[in-house]
């Protein structure tokens, strides 16, 4: 295993990591149902699962 020399100092351990944010999710809209959602994500609208402006699965509530 590796071992450095010296101590890393604070100051250039925050430098090196100022790089590393957290970034908000993209939000879409589906053309059908008109609901936000995010992208590549199945979405509930009234029961039913909607994907791609389709219905994947119906009642999808009641089936879980």
């Amino acid at each position: 295993m590796a071992h450095p020399k010296r101590k890393i100092s604070k100051t250039r351990r925050d430098k090196r990591r100022t790089h590393h944010k957290a970034t908000a999710k993209t939000i879409a809209v589906d053309p059908t149902t008109g609901e936000a959602h995010i992208y590549h994500r199945a979405h509930l609208v009234d029961g039913n699962l909607f994907y791609k402006g389709r219905v994947v699965i119906e009642n999808y509530a009641k089936a879980v």
